[in-house]
């Protein structure tokens, strides 16, 4: 079983674009896999727009949190989860840097579906 992990704005962007997010996934990923975000991508969370749809959408999908002792941001955490977690972000900075690392990820393309790069 693989882990899928939200980043804060990948929320925010399938709630905008309307992108059923676990459609997308369920198309793209061939194996099983649970769906989780970082505790601190709620605290993120508090001061965006849409955030109460995205507390919703969170409670309702029964998203599961994975929790940190870290106080560090949500981008430095996701780069510090295990190798084999499959990061979904749009954010262009934290992208680049999963590329460096080789690691997984799931990024949203033409503000209406998802793709997933480098999976073993």
């Amino acid at each position: 079983m693989r882990i899928i992990v939200l980043d804060t704005n990948i929320i925010l962007d399938v709630l905008k674009f309307k992108v059923d997010l676990f459609e997308e996934l369920k198309r793209i990923c061939d194996f099983e896999y649970e769906i989780k975000i970082l505790d601190k991508t709620l605290k993120e969370l508090e001061n965006k727009p849409n955030a109460k749809l995205a507390f919703r959408f969170i409670k309702e999908k029964n998203i599961k949190l994975i929790n940190s002792k870290s106080a560090d941001y949500v981008d430095a955490l996701l780069l510090e989860l295990p190798q084999d977690y499959i990061i979904v972000t749009n954010d262009k900075d934290l992208k680049r840097k999963l590329r460096k690392e080789n690691r997984p990820i799931i990024t949203l393309r033409q503000k209406k579906y998802l793709i997933l790069e480098n999976v073993l």
